[in-house]
């Protein structure tokens, strides 16, 4: 069957990708009500990597600020052979923290970080997080994977054809993406550790966006199968489909709320794209107003308070964020495709 396809091509610019081999991101945080906390030069075979990690993960938080004479806490430890022993003391000398983790010293660190984060601010860290991205050092489009600080760098796809909008799994062990190795548009599910790949979304017309639901098992995705692109669920594995929307417009970039129930997605079925909120099991989408007149890509963040999405104005694509629950957007950046 002669299959007709649309095409979305979204540019995921995490960083600089002629140079991203050479040159370290540059990542700026800014928040308010940091903690002052002094991080003392870990000792062992391992301990200067591990120090540098765990600077690096506690800085690129925002929550605190590191050294000066009034820290509050002091975190030290050993790393080496494998093992990392961490420990946070607070400005009278009680323990805060104490714990021994296994692996690799970046690994051990990225834990070590993520730990401190959560004892001393209750909010869960992102150090062991992992970033999904395209580039095209090969000469063509392909997907690359990440740690969150832009080391560790994997080329994960050499297809030498098109390949777009990487979404990765909430445990960061697979990659869905979109490719072009049949020369239409398919989904496919990428194992981080293994490197094996799956075909998952494969129906007439075009398979694109898709993204993860929060508990790993459902990606949310465009398929065109019936005649117009619309809004569908299926098995993380393949299968399973489920329409969710029945418009004439082109609906994409869908993003799960993080307790699985609602999507939030793009479409353009009353003119420019504009968001909209849906039941994950269907129903009619209904628009969000956000105050701009061009709104794509959206990203809800883990604690379902706030949505970051595409705006264009004046020909040039910015991040806005806002609250679910209203209350206007403001812009941050310019860029695209925020997460």
């Amino acid at each position: 069957m002669k299959r007709s396809f649309f095409l979305t091509i979204f540019c995921l610019t995490i960083f600089a990708v002629s140079n991203f081999a050479q040159e370290t991101p540059t990542i700026t945080v800014s928040k308010g009500d940091r903690i002052n906390l002094n991080v003392t030069p870990l000792g062992g075979g391992e301990g200067a990597i591990a120090t540098k990690t765990l600077q690096n993960d506690l800085t690129l938080s925002g929550s605190f600020v590191l050294g000066g004479a009034n820290a509050v806490y002091t975190a030290s430890g050993t790393a080496g052979g494998g093992s990392l022993q961490g420990r946070v003391l607070d400005h009278s000398g009680g323990t805060v923290l104490a714990k021994t983790y296994s692996g690799i010293a970046k690994e051990n660190a990225h834990q070590f970080a993520n730990d401190i984060i959560e004892t001393l601010t209750g909010n869960k860290g992102i150090a062991e997080s992992k970033i999904s991205f395209i580039a095209t050092r090969s000469g063509h489009k392909e997907v690359y994977a990440a740690d969150y600080d832009g080391s560790n760098v994997r080329q994960m796809t050499h297809d030498g054809v098109i390949s777009v909008h990487p979404s990765i799994s909430p445990d960061g062990r697979r990659i869905a993406y979109t490719g072009y190795q049949s020369g239409y548009a398919d989904v496919y599910v990428i194992d981080l550790g293994s490197g094996a790949r799956s075909r998952v979304a494969n129906y007439p017309g075009t398979n694109s966006g898709a993204s993860f639901s929060p508990d790993g098992g459902r990606l949310a995705l465009t398929i065109s199968k019936d005649g117009n692109p619309e809004l569908y669920t299926i098995g993380a594995g393949g299968g399973g489909a489920r329409r969710l929307t029945r418009t004439h417009g082109v609906e994409s970039g869908p993003t799960w709320s993080p307790d699985g129930d609602e999507i939030i997605y793009s479409s353009d079925d009353r003119g420019s794209p504009q968001l909209y909120r849906i039941s994950a099991s269907g129903g009619s989408g209904q628009m969000i107003s956000t105050g701009h007149g061009y709104c794509t890509e959206p990203s809800w963040s883990p604690d379902g308070k706030k949505i970051a999405f595409n705006v264009r104005s004046g020909g040039e694509f910015q991040i806005a964020i806002m609250d679910v629950q209203g209350g206007g957007s403001r812009i941050v950046t310019n860029g695209q495709n925020p997460v």
